[in-house]
């Protein structure tokens, strides 16, 4: 094969030519590189094994000491076999277009399988592959960027972050140079005559230069800073047009003051620096105030059991789980927090964590890591370290399990801000070199003031604040989404499916009934340890009924989803679920919910359940029905059809003998009719078809389970407001769509301002933030609004 020249890196390519788009190739990594920038604007950043001379000289050797794995290991949030998870504070997060970077990590390293911007902490947390790369690598990346993190050991010990008033600083020297050169240009405003004016006019001017000079290379630093590390890894970030905005009036000021030409614009300068970073810091607190990372003692009603010093079981918030608790952890339980196994038979699924579905089986005295799902049976285990909830929230966000819905919002945001800035480049020179030919000193006023005028951030504020304050007011109202794109989803609904047993039904107020052979107290204490390991809402229920036995332990435990439990003890196997599962048939003389047990092979009887339906169904049904497909999926027998038929609309679907991938495949039927479906179950049979569905909604009655498969959790006192949640969604999308009609109404006023010469660049710096401050009080004035009529 004749030697071709590589299209990315100019090597010859012979044996291990790629052909692709009509180019060569001469390995697969090139060719990567080729499809990320083409595709995406991203150039592929070095590999900094293949290549260490593409690190920036500047942080060469800075983070050497994370070679050493004791002191990389205290920066880990989670490491088990080849996946590592670690959380960095970058506080130079600042803008979507910041979010859009770092949540492409993957695109530059490709040993990183996610990360996640949590934006009010100013933190991302990336997963990796740390047999291919390092947390090191990850930090030169991130750094090479510019988005340095911020590493103090001391801090991530204590769990404080240092206060940064460096913009604070800056903004005092912005604004003290900025009184300074206005009181210094007042002779010149006003045109004032004077032998001593004229006289002194050049020590003015040149006072005017040097405190102008620590505003644009320590004040304004930071915009220079973004914008070079981003042209120099090929990204036009919106600090492009700012820097160059300051560089021009900075060195057009310059000329005139040394060749005596005339006294620039020094104030200009000063004032746009001063108001730029006075904009940033009301936007801080701005976000700060309004931050809508959801208080995790205010989130849903997970809860834990605790076993206490007189080995009594208590159900608990998450929160209030200390350092030395003992607790139980069920089958398919999530483990809450760190902590070391002290009995039972541990498999832990960590594929919440890591997305890796193959368990890991640990023994007594090994150590158990939060976010882990416990497989066969129940375990205690004692706690290492209390951890607040928003560590769940992580868990629930996963990228693992986030279905294939794009934000459109967020979609039309991406593009903004990486098209905007090319645009408005193009209007700046255009504009300017129009006015060249009219007016010179218009010219530069016109360049600068279109490049501040026309920043994006308003647009791309008007999503995330809305959906976010929404999403903090759903919460107040129990109501607990996954994230932002969950209410999308929500208003786009067309059919509903509800599961019946434990969502329409409530099992607080259920009966329970024995009809077969009394059982002995062995075999009772038997059952009561098989139903501790279960989280099935009829096997809490009957739990409860046998609170005062002892427990026994379990030496083998299954449980089959959709069918029922396999327990051993000693040489007794218990088997209790439903009747085709333990007796082989179905029960056609029963026709309510019921648990059918047998010892041995041998039927020992059945607890029979009188459901009773929750206040408000039948309310809820009549105010969907006019707008939403009604369906009810139940994996109970037709006991309660009769009842059903007669309470709720006519054109509800009933479905019954429903198994879990029966659910699943109703709503895939659905779904291929082009519906909008959104399941509401219990989180448990329902786990795959709230996978399955559009929205998965999981009602809780303060249970213990946790279910990243789900979108939402509602909590079940307010289950008759269901309608409600949806119609807010769907007017939230509208004062979303209104936010972007007033910011790209602002853009284009402000431009027609600028490109005719009629807005100075002082002001069209301090209009800047105006117009995404307001933006942020119209989005959270109207959500809050809206919210108050979910009431």
């Amino acid at each position: 094969m004749n030697s071709t020249q590589c299209y990315h890196c100019g090597d010859s390519c012979n044996d291990s030519l790629i052909t692709f788009d009509d180019k060569s190739f001469c390995c697969n990594g090139c060719k990567t590189v080729y499809e990320i920038f083409s595709e995406n604007d991203l150039t592929c950043y070095y590999n900094f094994q293949d290549n260490p001379g593409a690190i920036p000289s500047e942080i060469k050797g800075k983070y050497d000491f994370l070679d050493t794995k004791e002191i990389a290991a205290k920066l880990l949030d989670f490491s088990d076999g080849n996946i590592e998870i670690v959380s960095l504070y970058i506080p130079h997060i600042h803008c979507s277009s910041c979010i859009w970077v770092l949540e492409n990590l993957h695109k530059l390293n490709e040993h990183v399988s996610a990360s996640q911007v949590d934006f009010p902490k100013k933190k991302v947390r990336v997963t990796y592959n740390s047999a291919k790369t390092t947390i090191k690598e990850i930090v030169l990346l991130l750094s090479a960027i510019g988005y340095e993190p911020y590493i103090s050991l001391e801090d991530y010990e204590s769990g404080k972050k240092a206060v940064d008033r460096s913009l604070i600083y800056k903004l005092g020297i912005a604004g003290f140079a900025f009184g300074n050169v206005m009181f210094l240009s007042f002779p010149e405003y006003f045109e004032v005559d004077g032998f001593w004016i004229e006289q002194y006019k050049n020590i003015f001017r040149w006072l005017m230069f040097f405190f102008s000079l620590p505003v644009v290379f320590y004040a304004g630093k930071d915009y220079f800073i973004s914008a070079y590390k981003g042209l120099r890894s090929k990204i036009l970030n919106i600090d492009v047009p700012i820097a160059l905005g300051i560089s021009v009036l900075f060195i057009r000021s310059s000329v005139e003051i040394i060749f005596d030409l005339g006294t620039g614009f020094f104030d200009s300068l000063t004032g746009l620096v001063f108001f730029l970073l006075l904009g940033k810091f009301f936007q801080q607190k701005t976000y700060n105030f309004l931050s809508f990372e959801r208080d995790y003692k205010s989130y849903f009603p997970i809860a834990v059991t605790k076993i206490t010093k007189d080995n009594q079981e208590e159900t608990v918030q998450i929160y209030d789980v200390e350092k030395g608790d003992r607790l139980l952890i069920r089958n398919e339980e999530l483990i809450p927090v760190d902590g070391i196994l002290i009995n039972g038979n541990a498999d832990i699924d960590y594929s919440f964590v890591t997305g890796e579905a193959e368990a890991v089986s640990k023994k007594s005295g090994d150590k158990l890591f939060a976010g882990g799902k416990q497989l066969s049976g129940s375990i205690e285990m004692e706690v290492l370290a209390s951890v607040s909830q928003s560590y769940l929230t992580q868990l629930w966000s996963n990228d693992v399990f986030q279905k294939e819905h794009k934000s459109h919002f967020k979609t039309i945001t991406d593009r903004i801000s990486k098209n905007f800035t090319i645009a408005v480049l193009a209007i700046a020179f255009i504009a300017t070199l129009f006015w060249l030919f009219i007016d010179v000193n218009k010219a530069l006023n016109v360049f600068t003031a279109v490049l501040i005028i026309a920043c994006p951030c308003a647009i791309a504020l008007a999503a995330p604040f809305t959906l976010g304050n929404m999403l903090r007011i759903f919460g107040k109202q129990k109501f607990y989404l996954k994230n932002a794109t969950v209410i999308e989803q929500l208003a786009k609904i067309d059919t509903i499916i509800f599961d019946k047993t434990g969502t329409l039904t409530t099992h607080k107020e259920n009966t329970i009934s024995y009809d077969g052979t009394a059982l002995n107290s062995l075999e009772k204490r038997i059952l009561k340890s098989a139903l501790r390991s279960s989280n099935h809402p009829l096997s809490r229920t009957l739990y409860n009924t046998f609170s005062k036995l002892d427990s026994v332990p379990i030496f083998k435990y299954d449980e089959l989803v959709g069918k029922g439990i396999v327990a051993t003890y000693n040489n007794q196997v218990l088997k209790l679920g439903s009747s085709n599962f333990v007796l082989n048939s179905s029960d056609s003389s029963n026709l309510d919910t019921a648990i059918y047990i047998s010892f041995n092979g041998v039927y020992k009887g059945k607890f029979t359940f009188k459901n009773s339906y929750r206040k408000g169904v039948k309310g809820l049904f009549k105010s969907l029905k006019d707008k939403f497909s009604l369906s009810v999926v139940s994996g109970d027998n037709e006991g309660e059809k009769l009842y059903l038929e007669q309470n709720l609309p006519k054109a509800t679907t009933l479905l019954f003998n429903q198994k879990p991938e029966d659910k699943l495949n109703v709503i895939a039927q659905l779904q291929q009719e082009n519906k909008k479906v959104a399941m509401i179950g219990d989180g448990l049979n329902d786990a795959g078809a709230l996978a399955q569905s559009d929205v998965g909604i999981a009602l809780s009655e303060n249970i213990n389970v946790f279910s990243p498969a789900c979108d939402g959790i509602l909590d079940a006192s307010k289950f008759s407001k269901i309608a409600t949640f949806i119609n807010a969604s769907k007017k939230a999308i509208k004062i979303i769509k209104y936010s972007f009609l007033l910011s790209l109404c602002y853009n284009l006023i402000g431009l027609g301002f600028a490109i005719t010469g009629n807005l100075m660049p002082v002001i069209a710096a301090i209009l800047m933030p105006l117009s995404s401050i307001s933006i942020v009080i119209f989005t959270t004035i109207s959500t809050n609004i809206l919210g108050k009529k979910i009431k």
